[in-house]
């Protein structure tokens, strides 16, 4: 039998575990995936840990995961865009993607590129949605400066790329280590911390800030409101307090979710022009170690599991 991610209970990485389960099948209109790459992100720690059960809430045993990559094995009635061999990208609203074998709809699935690794497309829903949306929220044009926070992590490092593109100036905020990929990416690099407030006043090509996407948290919202950045050009994706207390943008992944925009990042990615940075992958059964890995935060870019 094909194995799976379940939880049963809330909690720390323990109380994930591999176990066998049936293997899905498909709907009308559904599709059933053999999964060769899954991303990890920091919300379904949340998610695992209960602290998002208020939002949604849990019945237990559950499984785990949104992004996904790998072939159709199968199709249900309805379904014409795909067919068994077919390789693909995508996403499931489910929390299911972390299993050997996955069933989603087919409007949540887009071709992947010849070109595009298996890592590379299993990471990109989340990360690449939320990006897309962000840099869109705080509507970059040539000769702005936006400033990215978390800028080497799994959306950041997209969002920078993406604001590049836009032709605006970028100011990355991240830690020492990861300078050198970001000036590679003609991002100015900005460590955070005490200054970073005059730091990034300094970086800043004439002492303005434009607007401001914030992936981390925590008091980044005011940082770019002491920036001087108007609410309407700060994006935050990870401190949702901020947006209705000071009135700046939420847009993530939910804004980014089609398969259009998936499709529109799988190209950039095939054709050179976006690059998706893999920290590590782990096979399946190294689950928890994935998840410890995620917890140390500094993680430049992805964490993929293979099943």
């Amino acid at each position: 039998m094909p194995k799976a991610v379940r939880l049963e209970e809330y909690g720390g990485v323990d109380v994930l575990k591999i176990v066998e389960v049936p293997r899905p099948e498909p709907g009308p209109d559904q599709v059933l995936v053999q999964v060769k790459a899954a991303g990890i992100n920091p919300g379904e720690a949340k998610i695992r840990d209960g602290a998002l059960a208020a939002l949604w809430p849990a019945t237990f045993p559950f499984g785990e995961g949104s992004d996904l990559a790998g072939v159709v094995v199968a199709t249900g009635p309805g379904v014409t865009a795909f067919k068994a061999g077919d390789e693909v990208i995508g996403w499931t609203d489910n929390r299911a993607s972390h299993a050997e074998y996955v069933v989603t709809e087919s409007e949540k699935l887009t071709p992947k590129p010849p070109a595009v690794p298996w890592e590379v497309a299993g990471a990109l829903y989340v990360a690449g949605a939320t990006a897309w949306a962000a840099v869109r929220a705080v509507g970059l044009s040539e000769g702005d400066t936006v400033v990215v926070a978390g800028a080497a992590g799994g959306v950041g490092s997209i969002a920078v790329q993406l604001a590049k593109q836009a032709g605006a100036t970028v100011i990355g905020l991240a830690s020492e280590p990861n300078h050198g990929w970001l000036r590679d990416h003609g991002v100015l690099q900005v460590t955070y911390g005490d200054g970073v407030e005059d730091r990034i006043r300094a970086a800043a090509p004439d002492g303005k800030v434009d607007a401001f996407v914030d992936t981390v948290g925590g008091d980044y919202v005011q940082l770019a409101l002491d920036l001087g950045v108007a609410p309407s050009r700060v994006d935050t994706v990870a401190n949702f307090e901020a947006v209705e207390k000071f009135g700046v943008k939420g847009d993530g992944s939910m804004v980014g979710s089609s398969a259009a925009v998936l499709a529109e990042l799988a190209g950039a990615i095939a054709a050179g022009e976006l690059e998706i940075p893999i920290a590590a992958t782990y096979p399946l059964d190294q689950v928890k170690d994935a998840y410890r890995e995620l917890a140390h935060g500094h993680t430049r870019g992805k964490i993929v599991l293979i099943p």
